[in-house]
């Protein structure tokens, strides 16, 4: 019998190491990582899919371990100690049957299953964001803090295919920090778009001239943390360390729309590659998820640890009936509950008799007049 896993719509990783599957139709959580594996020292840092039918997915933890999670099974089926370098994992992907491994102090790393030796290459220190090129998966981008977009081939892992070229001083004459926190590459094309963490949003084309942004446009005044495209490739969605979430032209560089109800920095973004829908988690403990066109979540489902990073399935029966119901234990809370505990709060206030403030200091309380006959 398949498990009730496999009817997840989005994955999250946590801070306490959870892995947590959440099916938006039973509005509904569930924590597939046991109480005695959670632990801060194997937070979750990076997920990706394991294979093209979304049937495994890979988790980055912080103690260098990549663990495979099968979603047929709902279980846990192979760890990978993946060591080497300084950091946190800033991407994961899979190239064929090979595990393509990144961190922070830049290493790069393609980790062969058969006797084949492991490629290596260093990308530069201070890496905030690896990512695949889905058309060309032996293409990666690396983006990070005084470490300029590259585009590299790992067939040919001697140079970078492309090296970004920092923009022109300022009005001041001064040098222009560099600090790429998320990149994505656009379907079609050789464009690369990424966002900064100095309010920046910037397209690069490696088929052009130039090696500056083709386009560059701001968001906010404070650091964008997350990025991901938008079905159509037309515009982005970016996520800012204060909770901002904001819809940006591409042709344009404007902004279209801002989308609210985040108290918290934004840590995982994802768009669905063909529906309007974007799905986002932080430091607030939600997993929301927006309609492009709305302003306020559609969903939103609390989960109790700080959030670092999700995935988003594919798939298209977003509005079909909901899943048999999995054994495990209930997670996650909706709207309605938290609205119905609100209501519930407020009877409770309401019913409650006040009581009189003392008197200040130096003054003497007034006598209560005696009833009369």
């Amino acid at each position: 019998m398949a498990s009730p896993a496999r009817w997840s719509h989005v994955w999250v990783g946590a801070e306490t190491g959870a892995l947590k599957g959440v099916n938006l139709q039973r509005k509904q959580a569930t924590n597939y990582t046991s109480a005695g594996s959670l632990s801060r020292a194997q937070g979750i840092c990076a997920l990706c899919w394991g294979d093209a039918a979304e049937s495994e997915v890979l988790v980055g933890c912080l103690d260098g371990a990549v663990k495979r999670f099968s979603t047929e099974k709902g279980k846990f089926t192979e760890t990978r100690l993946c060591p080497g370098g300084q950091g946190p994992f800033c991407g994961l992907a899979v190239h064929g049957s090979a595990l393509i491994t990144c961190v922070e102090s830049g290493l790069l790393k393609v980790w062969c299953e058969d006797d084949a030796e492991n490629l290596e290459l260093q990308a530069g220190a201070g890496l905030c964001r690896m990512r695949q090129d889905p058309a060309r998966p032996q293409r990666v981008a690396t983006g990070g803090r005084d470490n300029g977009l590259k585009v590299w081939d790992l067939q040919r892992p001697g140079e970078p295919l492309f090296r970004a070229k920092n923009v022109r001083n300022d009005w001041l004459n001064l040098h222009v920090p560099i600090w790429d926190r998320d990149l994505q590459f656009l379907p079609g094309s050789d464009k690369i778009v990424t966002c900064t963490g100095h309010h920046q949003v910037r397209l690069y084309d490696p088929s052009s001239p130039q090696r500056r942004p083709v386009l560059e446009t701001t968001f906010g005044e404070h650091p964008l943390t997350a990025l991901s495209l938008a079905p159509g490739a037309d515009s982005v969605v970016v996520g800012s360390a204060r909770g901002d979430l904001a819809v940006i032209d591409l042709r344009q560089g404007r902004l279209l729309r801002c989308l609210k109800g985040i108290a918290g920095g934004v840590r995982g973004l994802q768009c669905h590659p063909s529906r309007p829908l974007v799905a986002s988690c932080g430091l607030d403990r939600f997993l929301r998820i927006h309609r492009l066109g709305d302003q306020r979540p559609r969903h939103k489902v609390y989960l109790k640890s700080r959030l670092n990073c999700l995935l988003l399935s594919s798939r298209q029966d977003w509005e079909a009936p909901a899943a048999p119901s999995p054994a495990a234990d209930r997670d996650g809370d909706e709207d309605g509950d938290e609205d119905a505990a609100d209501a519930d709060a407020d009877a409770l206030w309401a019913a409650m008799e006040p009581v009189p403030l003392p008197a200040p200091p130096g003054r003497r309380p007034a006598k209560r007049k005696s009833p009369g006959p």
